[in-house]
């Protein structure tokens, strides 16, 4: 993924540089190096940030759905949310 996709994927959540450094557990700088291309994202992390694409492609709401569940229930329940998002509901 590159540093435009990072900042493109991030805008459309809806989140901070910190946010999304929290929902990935990296820290802040590290996502600030991926947007500029002085890094890359680790092949797991660049395929949470695809289906997070996903997830914003599929629902146009998600970006404010993320934001607030990061600063009321935490990263766990925001994963999850985008992961549903992006994949559907299964059984």
């Amino acid at each position: 993924m590159t540093g435009a996709g990072v900042v493109d994927t991030r805008a459309r959540l809806g989140l901070t540089q910190v946010q999304l450094s929290s929902l990935l557990g990296v820290h802040p700088l590290t996502v600030s190096k991926w947007e500029r291309g002085v890094s890359s994202p680790s092949p797991h992390q660049e395929a949470l940030l695809n289906s997070f694409q996903k997830a914003t492609k599929s629902q146009a709401d998600i970006g404010e759905t993320v934001a607030t569940l990061l600063v009321t229930a935490g990263v766990a329940l925001a994963l999850f949310a985008l992961l549903q998002a992006a994949f559907g509901k299964r059984k």
